[in-house]
């Protein structure tokens, strides 16, 4: 019996339900990115901070939430965002607002080393 047969005639007792697999929608998470772009930085960070009470590890909101912060002078909010979607369980690529994509703990850390950079540079 040739090996092709074999497979076909395990495959063939099983039942259906052991062959289906079950694909769910990814879940579509609002990240305020049309706020952001239009500058609406405390509308951002309303939803957004509604958005981590939620999902507190979702780094896509995080990172956002941390831009939002970082817009409105709040440089302790925005880098306790930042590391916050370092550390989060969750890791994934992220499409930036130029269309590049990222991993987000790369953009995290992209972000906080501009936040920190801007800030040292408004001290001197």
């Amino acid at each position: 019996m040739s090996v092709s047969l074999l497979v076909a005639s395990v495959l063939m007792g099983q039942s259906a339900f052991s062959l289906t697999l079950e694909v769910h929608a990814p879940e579509e998470i609002d990240v305020a990115y049309e706020e952001l772009a239009a500058g609406m930085n405390e509308e951002a960070m309303r939803k957004l901070e509604r958005s981590t009470a939620i999902d507190s590890d979702d780094p896509a909101v995080l990172i956002n939430l941390g831009a939002a912060y970082a817009r409105q002078g709040m440089a302790q909010k925005a880098l306790a965002s930042y590391r916050a979607a370092i550390d989060s369980p969750e890791r994934y690529e992220l499409e930036l607002a130029d269309g590049s994509w990222m991993d987000s703990r790369w953009a995290a850390r992209t972000a906080m080393r501009s936040l920190l950079t801007a800030n040292a540079q408004a001290m001197r």
